[in-house]
């Protein structure tokens, strides 16, 4: 069974930086595509970046250069490394699995979500 726990999230002033975590169990990252989407109040869920199983990456055009997912794979967590926050940020962020490549997965599986509140 699939379980995805994210924690790191809280407020930080525009500027500033916070790292997310995903703690997963159940998934052998050969298999899955991973992701971290969010979602601000009265808006619709973004994906922001996914990581396939052979490592590569993509990003949302709006968090380009700002932030950087990544994963262990011996602690099986996956990472979001959020810099320079704006305001626009804030929402609640969710990390997803999903078997197959990223371009074609249907995300089957999700935490819990963090919230993160940027200031300005």
């Amino acid at each position: 069974q699939v379980s995805l726990v994210e924690s790191g999230g809280g407020s930080v002033q525009a500027g500033g930086s916070l790292r997310l975590s995903c703690a997963t169990s159940g998934t052998t990252y050969s298999d899955y595509c991973l992701a971290w989407f969010r979602q601000a109040p009265g808006k619709e869920r973004e994906k922001v970046a996914t990581v396939d199983s052979d490592g590569s990456t993509k990003y949302t055009d709006s968090v380009k250069g700002r932030f950087t997912i990544s994963q262990d794979n011996a602690k099986n967590t996956l990472y979001l490394q959020m810099t320079v926050l704006k305001p626009e940020d804030t929402a609640m962020y969710y990390c997803a699995a999903g078997l197959g490549y990223c371009v074609v997965t249907k995300f089957a599986y999700w935490g819990q979500g963090t919230q993160v509140t940027v200031s300005s």
